[in-house]
């Protein structure tokens, strides 16, 4: 018996799992390599974990408008995976946008998906924010520099973007792409939900092992809320803002509060 596109079953299985490895591969999943690499360098280096730092959205020359264009260009490369993704999705006709949940809703879906959005951003925002300085005072965090980029015209503007591009590209890829594909392989519910969690948390690790446990139980409250709801989006939209609080708050405050 043959599927659709002409693949028997373990054929089409096989393919699939491949399929996973080669979008991981050049995504996030090689975010999680270079992440394990970068903790076994700060945790073998002199001082504390602690004492060390991360920094997130790093300055690459101090000469502005080239500065600006590595960040520009780094951001658009950076979500070509999940164009992958939904290439991929889209095999046979189905509408990859569809499917994820990330179509152009009604008014009133549009209004409950921000919602949705708005309200998991405060419930993992805030805790977030108390288990990052609590993992820092037990020493099983370096200290984020949620900042790197220095005082230009463009640097906001800049910051959300990253924002956007990093809850776009988590988003689809770790939670809609990973556990529909998982879900096709015939992987329960909670196997596909803890992958997705470990995924996550994996690929913070750079940052100690306080952001790896807090990501992974980020990872399974978003999870859990695809598997319920179907949508991707509201994941997007309360990254983006946890991520704007984030990298805007940290470069419009680290003056102020000496960070």
């Amino acid at each position: 018996m043959r599927v659709d596109d002409g693949f028997l079953p373990e054929q089409r299985a096989r393919r699939l799992r491949w399929e996973i490895v080669i979008v991981l591969g050049l995504s996030l999943g090689q975010s999680a390599v270079y992440s394990v690499i970068s903790l076994v360098a700060k945790l073998t280096a002199p001082g504390r974990l602690s004492s060390q730092t991360a920094t997130l959205n790093p300055s690459f020359t101090p000469r502005p408008l080239l500065d600006l264009s590595y960040q520009l260009v780094g951001i658009a490369f950076a979500v070509v995976p999940v164009a992958l993704a939904l290439y991929l999705l889209s095999g046979g006709g189905a509408s990859a946008t569809r499917r994820l949940g990330l179509d152009i809703p009604r008014r009133r879906t549009a209004l409950s998906d921000f919602g949705y959005g708005a309200g998991l951003a405060a419930l993992i925002g805030v805790p977030g924010l108390g288990f990052y300085y609590l993992a820092k005072e037990l020493g099983i965090n370096a200290t984020i520099v949620a900042s790197g980029l220095t005082d230009h015209w463009w640097t906001i503007p800049v910051l959300v973007l990253a924002a956007a591009q990093n809850a776009v590209l988590e988003e689809v890829v770790v939670v809609g792409y990973l556990m529909t594909r998982l879900r096709e392989l015939g992987v329960g519910a909670w196997p596909t939900l803890a992958a997705s969690a470990l995924l996550r948390g994996s690929y913070h690790l750079y940052q100690g092992f306080g952001a790896f446990m807090g990501n992974a139980v980020m990872g399974l409250v978003f999870g859990y809320f695809y598997q319920r709801k179907g949508r991707v989006l509201p994941l997007i939209v309360a990254h983006t803002l946890i991520d704007i609080v984030a990298f805007v708050g940290y470069s419009l405050l680290r003056d102020t509060l000496n960070l």
